[in-house]
């Protein structure tokens, strides 16, 4: 069964910091792109950060540059979201995704005030 699975989340105050992990499994993932995505209350999904089949290119969305980073490792079908300076406005589900395609079932991250 081709999945993803997310995992990580969790509540943290603001300015902390929290690592979502997605685990991909039933295929190679190797060459696919991989993305990070959240969706707040009441709002649309949206993008948070990308990264390419080699993990030679990044991309992030404006209001997280600089605070979070996306990596892979593909020998082991994972990708990290590492997420620092976190805001209440970072609050949401996370998704992972390959090639906005396929996605996981998505981890709560909320940060209080």
């Amino acid at each position: 069964q081709v999945q993803l699975v997310e995992s990580g989340g969790g509540l943290v105050q603001t300015g902390g910091s929290l690592r979502l992990s997605c685990a991909a499994s039933g295929r190679d993932f190797s060459t696919s792109g991989m993305g990070w995505f959240r969706q707040a209350p009441g709002k649309e999904r949206e993008f948070v950060a990308g990264i390419s089949w080699s993990g030679g290119s990044t991309y992030y969305t404006d209001n997280v540059k600089g605070r979070f980073t996306i990596s892979r490792d593909n020998a082991k079908n994972t990708v990290d979201l590492h997420m620092n300076s976190l805001t209440p406005e970072d609050t949401g589900v996370y998704y992972c995704s390959a090639g906005s395609v396929l996605w996981g079932q998505g981890t709560q991250v909320t940060v209080s005030s």
